[in-house]
């Protein structure tokens, strides 16, 4: 049963996207890792040892540009059928569902640079293509790409335009015979750049419409710019797509005349929650090596591993992965269960299937930021963990560290998606799809009545108060931001940027703890400690994150006997009785260093 964050009875449907904040999901409703099936599982340790046996012994070459690695590496993933998951199954795709999508994207980034050029052609590379393509446009492209005999690229960034994508000055101009479109500009950052053989690229027809269009290396006037020197993911191919009076046949236009941004947008989306997957993945891969390294480092004749202060980091780290693994997986099941809804064979089905991901895209935002900046805490603290050893190349901790930092910049910088999160989930509001005003005021009426409910002695009964708790504080601080600027409530940064490192708190603890409820019954009594374990340690942290940006966003939005209300609504909101913290810690971090692998 669906209920509102005051356990009220809902509807029990598909919950929308953003609708989180005020509903409160049963367990039993959000996909796990653990619900994977046998063929799940199957695929994703047939890509694991795939990267282990092809990819891995060649990363030193990949990481000084031998891009013949790479492409080789792409084209027996298409033998695999690693590519041609999100293809229609008419074009001999797999057509497979997100949570399988989101799981080989996680194996495939043990491969350091190689999955850059991976998640690059099998999601802002294909699908553009998958889900605007004409069937002819299918039919000629479509299986090159998916089996790997050709790379694909996305050409949106310049020089002049990144975060502002629309600002794009790349033109497009119809010949004088009708025939071709003239394309001239120049493209920025692409990934697969060097040895692409299609690019999507945007461009404006006659300086105004914003438009796609499919674009072969081979196209005259189609010029591919150097190498850059980048600090990390040495490995993929980065350079300019220079458009010098680039003849392209007017059948080449992918979707509408005008409608680029449709594309550009609703791709990046799907952009975002699969970066959320890889990076989940990369934090394990950096989480074990920081172990491994931890119990063979001695000082003062004992292993660093058993010292407290190392301790604590693995704790930390542990649980924050096991948060980015719940979320990303419970977004898949999300995304999967919407998608599901939409009749296959109906002439409109990729449009529709394209809303149906774009109901999510705060959520797939929320992805993208929370897990990049869990791979940045990690990669950061097994650096420290190897000390003077992990800036030197050659432990792997050095180059975890130099590729991590690409993530919080592409698919839409971290700041530009904290501004969108709260931002769409406002618009939907104000839209009427989401009734956040009718419980923006119940949650001021909380904030003004003493509460005297008392925790029951019951598994995560502490970290469901501080969950709903946290909830009712989104909505406080989201109804004072409203209340104060209404409609100019999108010029007030600041304050967006608050409201979304709480929306995300919210969502990432929601993801672990339901997770962890809904196994707990299932598993071991030692495994049931680890879940306790988990979810309190990230609960502190949570509380922590939360109560320091809703301070913050109330001494930007009042001032006077309000802000003093609020402020005194943020301590008790944000209260959270996390007895046992230190054994939960030790715990975890014991259970780890034992094992040598991450723990969930």
């Amino acid at each position: 049963m669906t209920t509102n964050y005051l356990g009220e009875k809902m509807a029990d449907t598909i919950l929308k996207g953003g609708e989180y904040l005020i509903a409160d999901l049963a367990c039993e409703d959000i996909f796990t890792p653990e619900d994977f099936t046998d063929e799940q599982k199957q695929m994703g340790e047939t890509t694991e040892q795939f990267i282990v046996n092809e990819i891995m012994p060649h990363i030193d070459e990949i990481d000084k540009q031998n891009f013949d690695i790479v492409v080789d590496g792409m084209q027996k993933c298409g033998e695999l059928g690693l590519l041609m998951m999100d293809s229609p199954e008419e074009y001999g795709g797999l057509e497979l569902d997100k949570a399988s999508s989101m799981l080989v994207s996680e194996k495939v980034s043990m491969g350091g640079s190689f999955s850059v050029a991976y998640a690059a052609h099998t999601g802002i590379g294909t699908l553009p293509l998958i889900y605007y393509g004409t069937p002819e446009q299918k039919e000629k492209y479509l299986e090159k790409i998916t089996s790997g005999e050709w790379i694909a690229a996305y050409c949106l960034t310049e020089p002049g335009s990144g975060s502002d994508a629309l600002g794009a000055q790349a033109s497009a101009v119809l010949s004088e015979d009708g025939k071709h479109y003239i394309l001239n500009g120049t493209k920025q950052y692409i990934t697969n750049g060097g040895f692409a053989q299609l690019y999507t690229v945007f461009a404006k027809i006659d300086k105004e419409h914003f438009t796609a269009f499919l674009v072969e290396k081979s196209f005259e006037g189609l010029v591919v710019g150097a190498e850059e020197k980048k600090l990390g993911i040495k490995g993929s191919s980065t350079t300019q797509i220079i458009l010098d009076n680039c003849k392209v046949p007017v059948e080449n236009v992918l979707g509408e005349i005008g409608k680029g941004h449709k594309i550009a947008f609703n791709v990046l989306n799907v952009g975002r929650f699969k970066l959320g997957a890889g990076v989940t993945g990369a934090s394990k891969m950096a989480l074990v090596e920081g172990i491994k390294y931890a119990n063979e480092r001695k000082q003062f004749k004992t292993p660093i591993a058993k010292f407290g202060a190392i301790k604590e980091k693995i704790a930390d780290l542990t649980a924050k992965i096991f948060a980015s693994e719940s979320l990303v997986y419970r977004l898949a099941g999300d995304l999967d269960n919407k998608l599901a809804t939409i009749e296959k064979g109906i002439d409109n089905y990729y449009e529709e299937y394209q809303k149906g991901i774009e109901e999510y895209a705060p959520e797939c935002g929320i992805s993208k930021v929370f897990c990049s900046e869990v791979l940045a805490k990690t990669v950061d603290e097994v650096v420290q963990i190897h000390g003077g050893y992990g800036f030197c190349s050659e432990y792997p901790a050095e180059r975890y560290y130099r590729d991590e930092r690409i993530n919080r910049i592409f698919e839409g910088t971290n700041e530009i998606n904290r501004l969108l999160i709260p931002g769409m989930i406002l618009r939907k509001s104000m839209k009427g799809e989401l009734p956040l005003q009718a419980e923006a005021m119940k949650a001021f009426e909380a904030l003004m009545t003493p509460s005297f409910e008392e925790i029951e002695d019951v598994p995560f009964a502490a970290e469901k108060a501080l969950l709903k708790n946290m909830k009712t504080l989104f909505l406080i601080l989201a109804g004072a931001g409203v209340q104060k600027y209404m409609d100019k409530i999108a010029d007030e940064q600041e304050i967006l940027m608050a409201a979304a490192d709480i929306a995300i708190q919210i969502y990432a603890l929601e993801s672990a703890l339901l997770r962890a409820e809904k196994n707990y019954d299932n598993v071991s009594e030692s495994k049931k400690e680890l879940y306790l374990a988990a979810v309190k340690v990230f609960a502190f942290d949570a509380a922590e994150a939360t109560g320091s940006a809703a301070r913050k966003g109330a001494f930007y939005i009042e001032e006077g006997d309000t802000l003093t209300m609020i402020l005194s609504g943020v301590r008790r909101f944000t209260k959270y009785d996390a007895t046992g913290l230190l054994q939960a810690k030790r715990l975890l971090a014991s259970a780890s260093s034992e094992s040598e692998k991450y723990l969930f």
